[in-house]
């Protein structure tokens, strides 16, 4: 029998996965584009910090109240599948889709509705769902993936474009692909524990 996932597993692969599914990702686009339009790093980041952890804790409650609704069982091929799924989303690249307005609100306010919004059904906050019914650690799980999330998006709002040609998108998106992969076939593959 696996033993019960501690609550620091639970936020170190939160803080991973997160942090590798969003290279590349439209929210990472999205942060490259306001640092360039708006060009105050420290509203953006105070936006995207704010958004973030917005978002994912209702995606983390909906995995919460999910895995108290659902077998472990059940639950264990829901994740698993969850996160395959993942994995094979983070092979395709994202754009940025429609036009981006600027609110006169200011940078932090801008931020933090774009983001929020492009946020809502992507690959990061599903896969803080799929995490927060994993682990039942929602405080953890919302913590690690807002972690990860401003670990990949900082850089993007403080170096902008020069990191972005430096870093190999392909490459880091088949990184997350197969940790994404790696954790579905882990959930699947084992025992649900016993709580």
């Amino acid at each position: 029998m696996i033993p019960r996932p501690s609550i620091l597993e639970a936020f170190f692969t939160s803080t991973l996965l997160v942090a590798l599914a969003e290279i590349g990702d439209k929210t990472q686009l999205l942060s490259f584009v306001l640092a360039a339009k708006l060009r105050q790093p420290y509203p953006i980041m105070a936006g995207i910090f704010v958004a973030t952890l917005l978002n994912h804790a209702l995606a983390a409650s909906v995995g919460a109240w999910l895995a108290s609704l659902i077998s472990p069982q059940f639950l264990n091929w829901i994740v698993g599948l969850s996160f395959i799924g993942c994995g094979l989303w983070a092979l395709k690249p994202d754009a940025l889709e429609g036009n981006l307005r600027f609110f006169s609100a200011g940078a932090f306010v801008t931020t933090l509705i774009a983001f929020f919004l492009a946020e809502m059904g992507d690959k990061t906050q599903l896969a803080t769902v799929a995490l927060a019914a994993r682990y039942d650690a929602l405080t953890t799980v919302v913590l690690g993936t807002t972690l990860g999330m401003m670990l990949a998006n900082a850089p993007a709002v403080w170096m902008g474009k020069v990191l972005a040609d430096r870093i190999n998108m392909t490459m880091m998106r088949w990184i997350a692909a197969a940790s994404f992969l790696l954790l579905g076939i882990w959930s699947l593959a084992g025992e649900v524990p016993s709580y």
